[in-house]
Protein backbone atom coordinates (compact mmCIF):
# COMPACT_ATOMS: atom_id res chain seq x y z
CA UNK A 1 0.00 0.00 0.00
CA UNK A 2 1.39 3.37 -1.01
CA UNK A 3 1.43 6.28 1.42
CA UNK A 4 2.21 8.81 -1.30
CA UNK A 5 -0.28 11.67 -1.43
CA UNK A 6 -2.69 11.87 -4.34
CA UNK A 7 -4.17 15.29 -5.03
CA UNK A 8 -6.87 16.50 -7.38
CA UNK A 9 -6.16 19.66 -9.39
CA UNK A 10 -8.35 22.59 -8.43
CA UNK A 11 -8.32 26.36 -8.00
CA UNK A 12 -5.23 26.22 -5.77
CA UNK A 13 -3.35 24.01 -8.28
CA UNK A 14 -4.98 24.09 -11.72
CA UNK A 15 -4.01 21.63 -14.43
CA UNK A 16 -5.26 21.44 -18.00
CA UNK A 17 -4.42 19.12 -20.89
CA UNK A 18 -5.31 19.96 -24.48
CA UNK A 19 -4.12 19.24 -28.02
CA UNK A 20 -1.00 21.32 -28.74
CA UNK A 21 -2.05 21.91 -32.33
CA UNK A 22 0.44 22.02 -35.15
CA UNK A 23 3.70 20.11 -35.24
CA UNK A 24 6.15 19.41 -32.43
CA UNK A 25 9.67 18.20 -33.26
CA UNK A 26 12.19 17.18 -30.57
CA UNK A 27 15.89 17.09 -31.50
CA UNK A 28 18.93 15.81 -29.68
CA UNK A 29 21.56 17.79 -31.55
CA UNK A 30 20.91 17.01 -35.22
CA UNK A 31 19.00 13.81 -34.48
CA UNK A 32 15.19 13.88 -34.51
CA UNK A 33 13.94 12.02 -31.45
CA UNK A 34 10.24 12.78 -31.93
CA UNK A 35 8.08 14.34 -34.63
CA UNK A 36 4.33 14.61 -34.17
CA UNK A 37 1.14 16.45 -34.99
CA UNK A 38 -0.55 14.75 -32.00
CA UNK A 39 1.24 16.36 -29.04
CA UNK A 40 -0.64 17.34 -25.93
CA UNK A 41 -0.02 20.55 -24.04
CA UNK A 42 -0.12 20.28 -20.25
CA UNK A 43 -0.39 23.49 -18.24
CA UNK A 44 -0.02 23.00 -14.51
CA UNK A 45 -0.26 25.77 -11.92
CA UNK A 46 2.47 28.37 -12.60
CA UNK A 47 4.85 25.96 -14.35
CA UNK A 48 5.73 26.40 -18.03
CA UNK A 49 3.65 24.45 -20.54
CA UNK A 50 4.98 20.94 -21.21
CA UNK A 51 4.48 19.10 -24.50
CA UNK A 52 3.64 15.40 -24.20
CA UNK A 53 4.48 13.39 -27.33
CA UNK A 54 2.83 10.04 -28.16
CA UNK A 55 5.37 7.22 -27.86
CA UNK A 56 4.41 6.05 -31.35
CA UNK A 57 5.79 9.32 -32.73
CA UNK A 58 9.14 9.01 -30.94
CA UNK A 59 12.27 7.03 -31.81
CA UNK A 60 11.92 4.69 -28.82
CA UNK A 61 14.77 2.48 -30.11
CA UNK A 62 17.16 5.40 -29.52
CA UNK A 63 16.10 5.86 -25.89
CA UNK A 64 17.30 3.92 -22.85
CA UNK A 65 14.93 3.25 -19.98
CA UNK A 66 16.41 3.98 -16.56
CA UNK A 67 15.51 2.91 -13.04
CA UNK A 68 14.85 6.51 -11.98
CA UNK A 69 11.32 7.44 -10.86
CA UNK A 70 9.70 10.47 -9.29
CA UNK A 71 6.29 11.15 -7.79
CA UNK A 72 3.89 13.95 -8.60
CA UNK A 73 0.82 14.05 -6.37
CA UNK A 74 -1.27 15.36 -9.29
CA UNK A 75 -0.05 13.06 -12.08
CA UNK A 76 1.38 9.96 -10.37
CA UNK A 77 4.68 8.12 -10.71
CA UNK A 78 6.98 9.13 -13.56
CA UNK A 79 9.43 6.73 -15.19
CA UNK A 80 12.46 7.99 -17.10
CA UNK A 81 14.43 7.45 -20.28
CA UNK A 82 17.85 8.70 -21.32
CA UNK A 83 18.90 10.09 -24.67
CA UNK A 84 21.64 8.42 -26.74
CA UNK A 85 25.14 8.92 -25.34
CA UNK A 86 26.40 9.17 -21.81
CA UNK A 87 26.60 12.90 -21.28
CA UNK A 88 25.17 14.37 -18.09
CA UNK A 89 22.36 16.07 -20.01
CA UNK A 90 21.35 12.77 -21.69
CA UNK A 91 20.63 10.93 -18.44
CA UNK A 92 16.95 10.93 -17.38
CA UNK A 93 16.14 13.61 -19.97
CA UNK A 94 12.69 12.18 -20.72
CA UNK A 95 9.82 11.26 -18.44
CA UNK A 96 6.56 9.41 -18.88
CA UNK A 97 3.54 8.53 -16.76
CA UNK A 98 2.67 4.92 -17.54
CA UNK A 99 -0.22 4.77 -15.10
CA UNK A 100 -1.10 8.42 -14.50
CA UNK A 101 -3.73 9.61 -12.08
CA UNK A 102 -7.27 10.03 -13.35
CA UNK A 103 -6.73 13.80 -13.66
CA UNK A 104 -3.82 13.19 -16.08
CA UNK A 105 -5.12 10.10 -17.92
CA UNK A 106 -4.65 11.74 -21.36
CA UNK A 107 -0.84 11.72 -21.01
CA UNK A 108 -0.63 7.93 -20.68
CA UNK A 109 1.73 6.50 -23.35
CA UNK A 110 3.23 9.98 -23.92
CA UNK A 111 6.75 11.31 -23.35
CA UNK A 112 7.91 14.70 -22.07
CA UNK A 113 11.39 16.15 -22.53
CA UNK A 114 13.42 18.54 -20.40
CA UNK A 115 13.71 21.63 -22.64
CA UNK A 116 17.25 22.41 -21.42
CA UNK A 117 18.47 19.04 -22.73
CA UNK A 118 16.84 18.90 -26.18
CA UNK A 119 15.53 21.35 -28.76
CA UNK A 120 11.74 21.46 -28.89
CA UNK A 121 10.21 23.16 -31.91
CA UNK A 122 6.49 23.88 -31.96
CA UNK A 123 5.02 25.10 -35.23
CA UNK A 124 1.34 25.98 -34.72
CA UNK A 125 -1.10 25.38 -37.57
Amino acid sequence: MSSRPVRIPGPDHPMSISPAGGRVVVRDGDRVIADTRHALSLKEATYPVVFYIPRGDADMAALRRTEHTTWCPYKGEASYYSLPGNSERAINAIWTYETPSEAAREIREHLAFYPDRVTIEHTPD
